[in-house]
């Protein structure tokens, strides 16, 4: 996730893995709360074709509070969690970071 964003460039310095470190954390926070993607249900195979059944695009964080089992809790702290995000400062802070 991270090497996608900032490429396989060796770093080396602590400052480089200071900014390495908030941008994972960053990148964290916005691909789970906030990008979407499609998982595969059902792939079935007739002769050589092969057909895929996909379920609705959905953020991690919408699986987990779907997911009977997880706990209450867990589920109450993620909100919590969720409403003070902005997924705009989230992208901004993430442009700032991959491009130091």
């Amino acid at each position: 996730m991270v090497r996608r964003a900032v490429g396989y460039i060796r770093y080396d310095t602590d400052e480089e893995l200071k900014i390495m470190n908030e941008l994972y954390n960053t990148l964290r926070l916005y691909t789970n709360f906030f990008l979407p993607s499609m998982k595969l249900k059902e792939k079935t195979r007739i002769g050589s074709k092969v057909s895929k059944k996909y379920d609705k695009p959905k953020t991690p964080y919408q699986r987990i509070l779907e997911c009977e089992l997880v706990s209450e809790e867990i589920k109450k702290n993620l909100r919590r969690m969720y409403e003070t995000l902005n997924p705009l400062l989230l992208k901004r802070d993430l442009d700032i970071l991959i491009f130091l």
